[in-house]
């Protein structure tokens, strides 16, 4: 994946994106929007908060979850982690 990587603010919250040259397409972190829907610093609280989510909606057979894919992305710690990233369109079908 050919990306280009950005990073965003939405109020108090910074969001990373990474750009996909061949879809098109900018994806984000699914936690990093569900902090900052959810108004918590706290990464850890959104990042279990997620989790319950994507098991419940994989129960239901969501197809939202199945759109989510796993890229390697930087956290706070400077670290790179497999975090699951979204498009616009599937992060507004979470929402």
């Amino acid at each position: 994946m050919n990306s280009e990587r950005s990073l965003v603010a939405f109020e108090k919250h910074k969001i990373r994106r990474i750009y996909d040259e061949e879809s098109e397409t900018w994806f984000s972190p699914v936690v990093d929007i569900i902090a900052a829907l959810i108004q918590q610093p706290d990464d850890q609280t959104a990042r279990k908060y997620w989790n319950k989510l994507k098991e419940r909606l994989k129960k239901e057979g969501s197809e939202s979850v199945t759109n989510c894919h796993q890229l390697k992305l930087e956290a706070a710690d400077g670290k790179k982690y497999m975090t699951d990233v979204a498009s616009p369109e599937t992060l507004l079908r979470l929402i």
